[in-house]
Protein backbone atom coordinates (compact mmCIF):
# COMPACT_ATOMS: atom_id res chain seq x y z
CA UNK A 1 0.00 0.00 0.00
CA UNK A 2 1.48 3.40 -0.95
CA UNK A 3 2.27 5.89 1.79
CA UNK A 4 0.68 9.29 1.22
CA UNK A 5 1.23 10.69 4.71
CA UNK A 6 3.61 10.25 7.63
CA UNK A 7 2.65 10.96 11.21
CA UNK A 8 5.69 11.33 13.45
CA UNK A 9 6.14 10.92 17.14
CA UNK A 10 8.41 13.68 18.48
CA UNK A 11 10.77 12.55 21.24
CA UNK A 12 12.95 9.66 20.18
CA UNK A 13 11.81 10.07 16.58
CA UNK A 14 12.29 13.61 15.28
CA UNK A 15 14.66 14.28 18.19
CA UNK A 16 17.16 11.81 19.64
CA UNK A 17 15.67 10.90 22.99
CA UNK A 18 18.74 10.43 25.18
CA UNK A 19 20.68 13.36 23.73
CA UNK A 20 17.72 15.69 24.22
CA UNK A 21 16.16 14.56 27.48
CA UNK A 22 18.83 13.03 29.76
CA UNK A 23 20.38 16.36 30.71
CA UNK A 24 17.03 18.16 30.90
CA UNK A 25 15.58 15.52 33.24
CA UNK A 26 18.56 15.64 35.57
CA UNK A 27 18.41 19.41 35.74
CA UNK A 28 14.64 19.42 36.31
CA UNK A 29 14.94 16.99 39.23
CA UNK A 30 17.72 19.08 40.76
CA UNK A 31 15.57 22.20 40.61
CA UNK A 32 12.44 20.50 41.94
CA UNK A 33 14.29 18.84 44.83
CA UNK A 34 15.51 22.26 46.07
CA UNK A 35 18.82 20.83 47.22
CA UNK A 36 17.28 17.93 49.14
CA UNK A 37 19.27 14.84 48.10
CA UNK A 38 16.70 12.42 49.50
CA UNK A 39 13.90 14.03 47.52
CA UNK A 40 16.02 13.97 44.38
CA UNK A 41 16.73 10.26 44.80
CA UNK A 42 13.05 9.52 45.45
CA UNK A 43 11.96 11.40 42.33
CA UNK A 44 14.63 9.71 40.26
CA UNK A 45 13.48 6.30 41.47
CA UNK A 46 9.84 7.16 40.77
CA UNK A 47 10.54 7.80 37.08
CA UNK A 48 13.47 5.37 36.58
CA UNK A 49 16.19 7.97 36.12
CA UNK A 50 19.77 7.12 37.04
CA UNK A 51 21.11 10.31 38.70
CA UNK A 52 24.70 9.04 38.87
CA UNK A 53 24.86 8.22 35.17
CA UNK A 54 22.53 11.08 34.26
CA UNK A 55 20.40 8.76 32.12
CA UNK A 56 16.75 7.93 31.66
CA UNK A 57 16.43 4.16 31.93
CA UNK A 58 14.67 2.13 29.21
CA UNK A 59 12.01 1.20 31.79
CA UNK A 60 11.14 4.84 32.52
CA UNK A 61 7.55 5.99 32.29
CA UNK A 62 8.67 9.32 30.84
CA UNK A 63 9.42 7.70 27.48
CA UNK A 64 5.79 7.39 26.47
CA UNK A 65 3.72 8.97 29.26
CA UNK A 66 2.00 12.33 29.17
CA UNK A 67 3.23 15.34 31.13
CA UNK A 68 0.22 14.90 33.40
CA UNK A 69 1.12 11.32 34.23
CA UNK A 70 4.73 12.26 35.00
CA UNK A 71 3.58 15.23 37.10
CA UNK A 72 1.29 12.97 39.12
CA UNK A 73 4.17 10.55 39.73
CA UNK A 74 6.49 13.33 40.93
CA UNK A 75 3.94 15.41 42.83
CA UNK A 76 4.35 13.62 46.22
CA UNK A 77 7.97 14.81 46.27
CA UNK A 78 7.29 18.39 45.14
CA UNK A 79 5.38 20.03 48.01
CA UNK A 80 6.07 23.51 46.66
CA UNK A 81 3.76 22.94 43.68
CA UNK A 82 0.34 21.38 43.18
CA UNK A 83 0.07 18.89 40.35
CA UNK A 84 -1.43 21.41 37.90
CA UNK A 85 1.38 23.88 38.51
CA UNK A 86 3.98 21.11 38.20
CA UNK A 87 2.50 19.93 34.91
CA UNK A 88 2.58 23.48 33.51
CA UNK A 89 6.13 23.99 34.76
CA UNK A 90 7.28 20.83 33.03
CA UNK A 91 5.59 21.78 29.75
CA UNK A 92 7.13 25.25 29.72
CA UNK A 93 10.56 23.96 30.72
CA UNK A 94 10.49 21.19 28.10
CA UNK A 95 9.78 23.78 25.44
CA UNK A 96 13.22 25.22 26.14
CA UNK A 97 15.17 21.93 26.24
CA UNK A 98 18.37 21.62 24.21
CA UNK A 99 17.24 19.75 21.11
CA UNK A 100 19.24 17.07 19.30
CA UNK A 101 17.67 16.46 15.89
CA UNK A 102 17.75 12.81 14.87
CA UNK A 103 18.76 14.00 11.38
CA UNK A 104 18.88 17.53 9.93
CA UNK A 105 15.13 18.00 10.02
CA UNK A 106 14.55 20.81 7.54
CA UNK A 107 16.23 19.02 4.64
CA UNK A 108 14.66 15.68 5.55
CA UNK A 109 11.13 17.09 5.78
CA UNK A 110 11.52 19.16 2.63
CA UNK A 111 12.47 16.01 0.75
CA UNK A 112 9.30 14.29 1.92
CA UNK A 113 7.20 17.31 1.00
CA UNK A 114 8.78 17.36 -2.46
CA UNK A 115 7.51 13.79 -2.85
CA UNK A 116 3.98 15.00 -2.13
CA UNK A 117 3.75 13.53 1.36
CA UNK A 118 1.48 15.03 4.02
CA UNK A 119 3.26 15.37 7.37
CA UNK A 120 2.09 15.52 10.96
CA UNK A 121 3.25 15.15 14.56
CA UNK A 122 1.42 13.41 17.39
CA UNK A 123 3.22 13.36 20.72
CA UNK A 124 2.29 12.48 24.28
CA UNK A 125 4.11 15.68 25.24
CA UNK A 126 2.08 18.87 25.56
CA UNK A 127 1.09 20.66 22.36
CA UNK A 128 2.74 23.84 23.69
CA UNK A 129 6.09 22.07 24.09
CA UNK A 130 5.83 20.35 20.73
CA UNK A 131 5.10 23.51 18.79
CA UNK A 132 7.79 25.42 20.67
CA UNK A 133 10.42 22.80 19.89
CA UNK A 134 9.44 22.43 16.24
CA UNK A 135 9.46 26.20 15.88
CA UNK A 136 12.92 26.45 17.45
CA UNK A 137 14.13 23.85 14.95
CA UNK A 138 12.62 25.93 12.14
CA UNK A 139 10.30 23.18 10.88
CA UNK A 140 6.89 23.85 12.42
CA UNK A 141 5.54 25.05 9.08
CA UNK A 142 6.31 21.70 7.42
CA UNK A 143 3.54 19.97 9.36
CA UNK A 144 -0.14 20.04 8.46
CA UNK A 145 -1.06 18.76 11.94
CA UNK A 146 0.62 18.97 15.35
CA UNK A 147 -1.10 17.48 18.40
CA UNK A 148 -0.15 16.71 21.98
CA UNK A 149 -1.89 14.67 24.64
CA UNK A 150 -3.75 17.83 25.64
CA UNK A 151 -5.04 18.79 22.17
CA UNK A 152 -8.42 17.17 22.70
CA UNK A 153 -7.87 13.97 20.70
CA UNK A 154 -6.49 11.73 23.47
CA UNK A 155 -3.06 10.16 23.87
CA UNK A 156 -1.19 7.14 22.53
CA UNK A 157 -1.53 4.16 22.60
CA UNK A 158 -5.17 5.02 21.83
CA UNK A 159 -5.72 5.38 18.08
CA UNK A 160 -7.99 8.44 18.33
CA UNK A 161 -5.28 11.13 18.01
CA UNK A 162 -3.83 9.33 15.00
CA UNK A 163 -7.23 9.14 13.37
CA UNK A 164 -7.69 12.85 14.09
CA UNK A 165 -4.69 13.46 11.82
CA UNK A 166 -6.41 11.52 9.04
CA UNK A 167 -9.63 13.47 9.55
CA UNK A 168 -7.75 16.78 9.48
CA UNK A 169 -5.75 15.95 6.34
CA UNK A 170 -8.16 13.73 4.41
CA UNK A 171 -5.63 10.90 4.09
CA UNK A 172 -6.87 7.36 4.70
CA UNK A 173 -5.32 5.53 7.68
CA UNK A 174 -4.12 2.66 5.51
CA UNK A 175 -2.20 5.13 3.35
CA UNK A 176 -0.60 6.74 6.43
CA UNK A 177 2.54 5.58 8.23
CA UNK A 178 2.94 6.10 11.97
CA UNK A 179 6.62 6.68 12.74
CA UNK A 180 7.81 6.18 16.29
CA UNK A 181 10.42 4.85 18.68
CA UNK A 182 8.17 3.25 21.31
CA UNK A 183 5.56 0.53 21.59
CA UNK A 184 2.97 3.21 22.38
CA UNK A 185 3.54 4.67 18.91
CA UNK A 186 3.38 1.35 17.08
CA UNK A 187 0.45 -0.07 19.03
CA UNK A 188 -1.50 3.13 18.35
CA UNK A 189 -0.58 2.88 14.67
CA UNK A 190 -1.80 -0.70 14.48
CA UNK A 191 -5.07 0.15 16.23
CA UNK A 192 -5.60 3.02 13.77
CA UNK A 193 -5.03 0.73 10.79
CA UNK A 194 -1.86 2.54 9.74
CA UNK A 195 1.45 1.28 8.44
CA UNK A 196 4.11 1.37 11.16
CA UNK A 197 7.76 2.46 10.99
CA UNK A 198 9.90 1.91 14.08
CA UNK A 199 13.09 3.91 14.62
CA UNK A 200 16.00 3.33 16.99
CA UNK A 201 16.67 6.89 18.19
CA UNK A 202 14.70 6.26 21.37
CA UNK A 203 15.53 3.87 24.17
CA UNK A 204 13.87 0.75 22.73
CA UNK A 205 15.92 -1.76 20.76
CA UNK A 206 15.05 -3.43 17.48
CA UNK A 207 13.96 -6.58 19.30
CA UNK A 208 11.42 -4.53 21.27
CA UNK A 209 9.85 -3.01 18.15
CA UNK A 210 10.07 -5.62 15.40
CA UNK A 211 6.93 -7.55 16.34
CA UNK A 212 4.86 -4.36 16.17
CA UNK A 213 6.35 -2.64 13.12
CA UNK A 214 6.28 -3.17 9.37
CA UNK A 215 9.91 -2.05 9.32
CA UNK A 216 12.48 -0.92 11.91
CA UNK A 217 15.02 1.65 10.72
CA UNK A 218 18.09 3.15 12.42
CA UNK A 219 16.56 6.63 12.22
CA UNK A 220 14.07 8.64 10.19
CA UNK A 221 16.74 9.50 7.63
CA UNK A 222 16.29 5.99 6.19
CA UNK A 223 12.63 6.58 5.37
CA UNK A 224 13.09 8.01 1.84
CA UNK A 225 15.04 4.93 0.73
CA UNK A 226 12.37 2.71 2.31
CA UNK A 227 9.69 4.60 0.40
CA UNK A 228 11.66 4.14 -2.83
CA UNK A 229 11.76 0.39 -2.28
Amino acid sequence: MPVDALLFDKDGTLFDFAKTWNRWTGRMLELLSEGDADRLRAMAAAIDFDPEAGEILPSSMVIASTNRQVAEELAPYVPQMDVDTLEQYMAESAGEADLAEAVPLAAFLDDLLSRGKVLGVMTNDAELSAKSQLSRSGVLDRFAFVAGFDSGHGAKPDPDPLLAFCTATGVLPERTAMVGDSLHDLIAGSAAGMQRIGVLTGLAGAADLEAHADVVLPDIGYIPAWLDR
